[in-house]
């Protein structure tokens, strides 16, 4: 990292000497400013008005201008010879609370790199203070023109400062806030915490930007000779009375959707309860090799371990749906046998029905002749 400040800091009647470097960088895409009939650049040049003639960086310096519009050169020797402490020095004036700086006074973040093999003593010993008393430091510095206000903390093992805004230079919030006075039910805010919870953390690593990337592509599909792929149109937003518990109620819906809701299949189990079937059991193997395909082999990861409870359960569907099936092939024999059994006693009862009718009929015969011939003996 290049440095763009060197100096010290002062921690009372210590000194750090210290190397200032940016913190953060940008990764924004820089565009040209070109001549739309040709293509050509434009450029900015400097020119000395007096002169009326180009003139290089070498020769350009710093002046301010009057009221009456006179500039009065100012040179990097006045600045250095300013009567402030804090011209090369970061100047620590107190230690306080990180929660006491207002998120609104933060401006660019730098890390402080000791400088030299002397500075790293005393450096260590003020980032374990920081560390051991969980607190920030305030201090003065002078960088770029003018004495700006600091806070130093601690990232990992470097100390960071973070340049701050003066108090005086962040304005009152009472301008933007809704001029009309409303009331929010306890229903709304149940949503509003509910849509909260639902949507939860995220880590700040898998941020990233997605009009960069867009930008890339685009550049890249114009550089290729591609087409370059519109946007869908936007809905019109503005103007609209929505109904916020319907917005908020179809958020909270969304967010389950997009994150996945844990809680779905146990709600969806007590909902529609499942009969369990009866135990059976399966019937014994006789005889022949048992089968190695049961057996598991270690599983690498979570994919094994699933695929190897997917066929236990497979196996034991199947050792089910054949117990099932010997069960009602034993019921349909059953059935057959009883069937044949009342069949067969059906026709036994018919044959002695049969067997009673031809004995009735001899009987009948027998008692008619018997008469014929009495009748005959008598006349």
């Amino acid at each position: 990292m290049r440095s763009i400040w060197n100096g010290a800091i002062s921690f009372g009647l210590v000194s750090i000497p210290i190397k200032l470097v940016n913190a953060t960088e940008s990764h924004s895409i820089s565009f040209r400013q070109i001549h739309l009939e040709d293509g050509g650049r434009i450029r900015y040049r400097k020119f000395c008005e007096l002169e009326e003639k180009e003139v290089a960086s070498a020769e350009i310096g710093k002046g301010y201008e009057a009221a009456d519009g006179a500039i009065i050169p100012i040179t990097e020797e006045d600045l250095a010879s300013l009567p402030i402490p804090t011209a090369r020095t970061i100047e620590i004036v107190a230690f306080v609370p990180a929660d006491r700086i207002d998120p609104l006074q933060m401006d660019a973040a730098y890390y402080l790199s000791a400088n030299g093999v002397p500075a790293a003593k005393p450096y260590t010993l003020l980032r374990e203070a920081l560390k051991r008393n969980k607190k920030v430091a305030i201090a003065k510095f002078a960088l770029r023109g003018r004495e700006r206000l600091g806070m130093l903390r601690v990232v990992d093992d470097v100390i960071a400062m973070h340049g701050l805004l003066w108090p005086d230079e962040v304005r009152a919030p009472e301008e933007a806030a809704p001029e009309t006075q409303v009331t929010v039910r306890e229903a709304e805010l149940d949503l509003a915490d509910a849509l909260m919870d639902t949507l939860g953390e995220v880590d700040m690593e898998s941020l990233h930007d997605d009009y960069r990337s867009a930008v890339e592509e685009m550049i890249e599909a114009k550089a290729s000779g591609e087409g370059v792929v519109e946007a869908p149109a936007a809905p019109e937003a503005g103007g609209k009375v929505i109904d916020l518990m319907a917005a908020l109620k179809s958020s909270v819906k969304a967010a389950k959707e997009a994150r996945g809701d844990a809680a779905a299949p146990e709600r969806e189990a007590k909902a529609s309860p499942v009969t369990p079937l009866k135990s059976r059991t399966a019937p014994k193997e006789v005889g022949g090799k048992k089968s190695t395909s049961t057996k598991a082999k270690p599983a690498a990861s979570g994919s094994g371990t699933a695929r190897k409870t997917t066929a236990k359960k497979s196996a034991a569907s199947s050792r089910t749906e054949a117990a099932d099936k010997a069960s009602t092939s034993r019921a349909s024999t059953s059935k057959a046998s009883t069937s044949k059994a009342g069949a067969s006693s059906k026709a036994s009862t018919s044959k002695a029905s049969a067997s009673k009718a031809a004995a009735k009929k001899t009987t009948a015969k027998k008692s008619s002749a018997k008469k014929t011939a009495s009748r005959r003996r008598a006349s």
